[in-house]
């Protein structure tokens, strides 16, 4: 029984580390995009919101990140998956806005 709380313990904060990883790269990601869009947007001289939705986006990665560090740093388990958990969903809710950013360059691209 130890034997499977221990597996069990150590593939969540094996989850916790890659939460981790993955929106502290996503938060880099996601501001070199706004570096993109705000040069493109100053040659063509046009306006799109893709660019504000990325700074909501970062900002969730940013959450997403701090929960899991927070996930790994704390020792006891119930709490631990909780906080990864919602780490989880809002790393997801940060995936599903870059989506919706994606659809939005394509866009207004194409409308160029």
């Amino acid at each position: 029984m130890d034997r499977n709380l221990n597996r069990e313990s150590y593939l969540e904060e094996d989850i916790s580390v890659h939460i981790f990883t993955a929106s502290a790269a996503m938060v880099g990601v996601c501001l070199t995009v706004i570096g993109l869009i705000r040069v493109f947007t100053s040659m063509r001289k046009i306006d799109t919101l893709a660019d504000d939705i990325l700074a909501a986006t970062s900002l969730a990665f940013l959450i997403s990140c701090i929960l899991s560090y927070w996930a790994l740093r704390t020792r006891k388990h119930r709490r631990m998956h909780k906080i990864e958990r919602i780490a989880d969903g809002v790393f997801i809710f940060g995936l599903l806005l870059m989506v919706i950013v994606c659809g939005i360059i394509t866009f207004t691209i194409e409308a160029i």
